[in-house]
């Protein structure tokens, strides 16, 4: 096996998207290459770790179709060799006792380098390297002892993370030389920016792959999306699938700037994925989301209105705005709805339409706008809001026909506003 990676998060709760990055960075590289992909959670801190993040941590990579190799590690596991690889390192002269810790002696002299794959050569003084902490006074290791001991341990041949590790860098590549490691090759993926140029948080809007997940991003687009913040197959590509990735992916192609995560690009991504799944499938899709989000709405009228919203919207959050009209009554606003004829006409004509189907419902609604001198437009919007609420929504003539006649009368003659439709609401 030429390859070996590891993802090595901290459990502290839900994958920040710039850490899901890196995670997809390493899985592209290990699967391109034929190699292996390993999770190792790096529990240094033992008062941060808490189960139900590490189970966070497994869900997001699942969820985002992301396959470990092997079982997940963990860094507390290796304690005891650690202490005993730190004493040894005391006794080599290589590190010292300070206070009841244990550091590590860094050379004064010269310079520690190494050729990013990422970022090219990268030459750090040696003197600017302080003689780092390597066990703690209470006998937990650190984590720039720990992680690069672990890699020397699992076999790691490329450690690929963020650009906020290249200070750590000089510092473990000492460690590892004085261990006696074979050095792993080491790549620095760009960071990821807002749309104002300010590294990425919580301010710009979600942040976590749980946050878009909740927001009804599907993962085929995250991890598409994601591939794409700081590498590029060429110049115009957007659209890959997760097997075409697979096969372009290669660290050399990596940028050095910090990437900018553009919202407006996921969610337009997002909506082609979602218009090119089949139709069973999207409504499946559907169906799954929303009862993942705690709606208890009828799936039968879900699958029914799967088609109407399947080119309308972008992401599978926002079915609930865009036709929740069709599982509870939605007021209108009395102003826009205003007083003309057509409401009372649309309801006279539709009683007499069977069978209540939407091509009967146009041709009936069409012919009363007609006799009313009314254009089709100026006709239709008043027995929309009436319907719907919303100046928007899925087609007219179907949602008459989903809602069935008697919804459909009552919410036109207005007998049955502000009262709850016979479907289930969250």
């Amino acid at each position: 096996m030429s390859v070996r990676v590891r993802f090595a998060p901290s459990p502290t709760g839900y994958a920040h998207v710039g850490l899901a990055r890196t995670a997809l960075f390493n899985w592209l590289f290990a699967r391109h290459e034929g190699g292996e992909f390993r999770l190792r959670i790096e529990n240094t801190d033992t008062s941060r770790e808490v189960a139900e993040a590490v189970e966070q941590i497994q869900g997001t990579l699942s969820w985002l179709g992301l396959d470990w190799d092997g079982v997940v590690t963990f860094q507390m596991d290796r304690l005891e060799h650690a202490q005993e690889v730190a004493r040894r390192l005391v006794e080599e002269g290589k590190a010292y006792e300070d206070e009841g810790a244990i550091r590590f002696r860094m050379p004064d002299e010269g310079i520690t380098a190494w050729d990013d794959v990422v970022l090219g050569r990268v030459e750090v003084p040696s003197e600017k390297l302080e003689d780092v902490v390597l066990v703690r006074g209470d006998g937990r290791p650190t984590y720039n002892f720990v992680s690069p001991l672990e890699d020397m341990l699992d076999g790691i041949t490329h450690v690929i993370r963020g650009q906020d590790h290249v200070s750590n860098t000089p510092k473990q590549l000492r460690i590892l030389e004085a261990i006696g490691a074979e050095l792993p090759a080491y790549a620095h993926v760009p960071l990821l920016n807002g749309p104002d140029g300010r590294k990425l948080s919580k301010r710009h809007g979600a942040v976590t792959v749980e946050d878009f997940r909740a927001q009804g991003y599907i993962p085929e687009a995250l991890v598409n999306f994601l591939a794409l913040l700081g590498w590029s197959y060429d110049d115009h590509t957007e659209i890959m699938s997760r097997d075409e990735l697979v096969e372009r992916f290669t660290l050399e192609r990596v940028g050095t700037s910090a990437a900018t995560f553009d919202y407006k690009k996921l969610a337009w991504l997002n909506g082609m994925y979602l218009r090119a799944l089949p139709a069973d499938e999207y409504a499946d899709r559907l169906v799954a989301y929303l009862r993942e989000q705690g709606y208890e709405w009828d799936e039968e009228l879900i699958r029914k209105a799967a088609p109407l919203v399947q080119e309308k919207i972008a992401t599978l959050g926002e079915f609930a705005a865009f036709a929740g009209f069709l599982f509870a009554r939605v007021e209108p606003d009395p102003q826009q709805l205003g007083d003309g004829p057509m409401l009372p006409a649309a309801v006279e004509r539709l009683a007499e339409v069977e069978p209540f189907e939407a091509g009967q419902i146009e041709a009936a609604l069409r012919e009363a706008a007609e006799e009313l001198g009314l254009k089709p437009r100026e006709a239709f919007q008043p027995i929309r809001l009436a319907l719907t609420g919303s100046s928007v929504s899925p087609g007219l003539f179907e949602s008459l026909e989903l809602l069935g006649k008697d919804e459909s009368l009552a919410r036109l003659s207005g007998s049955g506003r502000g009262a709850a439709s016979g479907s289930s609401a969250r």
